[in-house]
């Protein structure tokens, strides 16, 4: 059987082409376990589990508008949110929470006076209340609230002043949500910032007229202009 590496039949390469092509998959795995290793190394040092990656269907709970959990790595938020920008008075909300590694990072690193994380699985909201039973970090639980909810269901809070996505949904679900946290600004004005994780649909939020981009982190190798690895911060206009 021939084997074909990027269309080309491998039998028909030169041995520079083959070592190269390996060489490349070589680095790659490498590269791809000590990335692994480190988070795994950071949940054992934080004592939990957010590590291993969930797909809805697991769940019975599959829609093509929905993400598998693929956790945002350790210390997004603190490299996206400068601690100076954060006061006593605000309020951070994920969508899509997961297993609770953002909510995490958020209430133990950041004054926020309340931290709300929004899962859909039951399973993976139960992940998240073990995880903030379980963690080293200084995280004073009563701040915190786990909620198990379709965002289509949920209405964000009116003093909700910081949203983190981590390419939770898409689509029409994406849209509804934006439009839900778009009402409770009109609600009760005031300034709130996105901070937004491969941000696959960011051409709606600035459809909308309503965001502003603020910034550009990159992970790694990424470039700016890039989706996948990129961290994009947003304001909201009222």
């Amino acid at each position: 059987m021939t084997v074909l590496l990027d269309a080309v039949p491998f039998l028909e390469l030169s041995t520079e082409e083959v070592g190269g092509a390996f060489s490349g998959l070589l680095v790659g795995n490498i590269r791809s376990a000590r990335q692994r290793m480190s988070r795994l190394l950071f949940d054992r040092r934080y004592g939990v589990e957010t590590s291993e990656f969930a797909h809805l269907d697991q769940f019975g709970l599959a829609h093509h508008e929905r993400v598998y959990y693929s956790p945002a790595n350790w210390g997004t938020l603190r490299r996206a949110l400068p601690a100076h920008e954060v006061c006593a008075d605000d309020v951070f909300v994920d969508l899509g929470s997961g297993k609770a590694r953002m909510v995490l990072e958020a209430a133990a690193r950041f004054p926020f006076r309340r931290v709300i994380g929004v899962e859909l699985t039951a399973e993976l909201t139960e992940v998240a209340r073990a995880n903030l039973a379980s963690t080293r970090l200084r995280v004073r639980s009563d701040r915190v609230d786990l909620v198990q909810s379709d965002v289509l269901d949920y209405q964000i809070p009116d003093d909700v002043t910081v949203v983190f996505l981590n390419n939770p949904f898409r689509g029409e679900i994406f849209a509804a949500a934006i439009t839900n946290l778009l009402a409770s600004v009109d609600r009760n004005p005031r300034p709130v910032k996105v901070i937004y994780f491969n941000p696959v649909e960011e051409p709606f939020l600035l459809g909308t007229g309503r965001f502003r981009h603020l910034r550009t982190v990159a992970r790694g190798r990424a470039a700016r202009t890039e989706i996948f690895g990129t961290t994009r911060i947003y304001s909201i206009t009222a």
